[in-house]
């Protein structure tokens, strides 16, 4: 999708985590015949990415089995029980050096499409030490592209905290993609029950 010579981008989709709030691995939730992780990464590579790294913990095997189909690379996180900030970090040290950007994807946005991702990717090849981000609930978050002159910082995240803190922080580096659809996530049983309705 980008020009030659043009800045590239991997992705990195978060899928580490054990989903104890809906009582099941959301990652492995079918909706619309499509299991969360494998819609998360098949979009994530429709942006033409230097490469696609899916970051596992809980479920990894079966995660993988998912994604047999797609030309992603799964990175297992050996800390994933520390939260959300230990699984970007070992997606950020596993990116390949070719990436000047790290697009940055959750699995749970039922209403993620490609387009918004193109419009995150092409905002961001115009201006490529910027982050790009998604605006929604009164809030800027992921997916994101963030430069790789952001990973350092990233890096120094703890606990459950993702990318959402710095990209406040440095609000005045990033641009923002208005999103309102991607508000709607799976966290609980309602969650999931609303999204499986819109999908039908």
């Amino acid at each position: 999708m980008s020009d030659r010579g043009a800045p590239r981008h991997g992705v990195i989709v978060l899928a580490a985590g054990a989903s104890t709030r809906l009582g099941e691995v959301k990652q492995l939730l079918a909706i619309g015949g499509e299991t969360l992780i494998h819609r998360a990464a098949r979009l994530g590579l429709e942006t033409g990415p230097v490469e696609c790294l899916v970051v596992c913990g809980s479920e990894a095997e079966e995660i993988t089995t998912s994604l047999a189909t797609l030309a992603s690379r799964n990175v297992h996180c050996d800390e994933h029980r520390n939260g959300l900030s230990a699984s970007l970090k070992c997606g950020l040290h596993a990116l390949s050096q070719e990436c000047a950007a790290a697009l940055v994807l959750l699995t749970d946005q039922t209403a993620l499409d490609s387009t918004h991702l193109r419009k995150l990717c092409e905002r961001w090849q115009h201006n490529p030490e910027r982050a790009i981000a998604s605006g929604y609930a009164d809030t800027i978050g992921v997916p994101a592209m963030l430069p790789r002159s952001w990973f350092s910082d990233l890096c120094e995240t703890h606990g459950d905290r993702g990318a959402r803190d710095l990209l406040r922080m440095r609000s005045s580096e990033v641009d923002v993609v208005a999103a309102p659809e991607l508000a709607r996530d799976i966290d609980t049983p309602f969650d999931l029950a609303s999204a499986k309705l819109l999908s039908s």
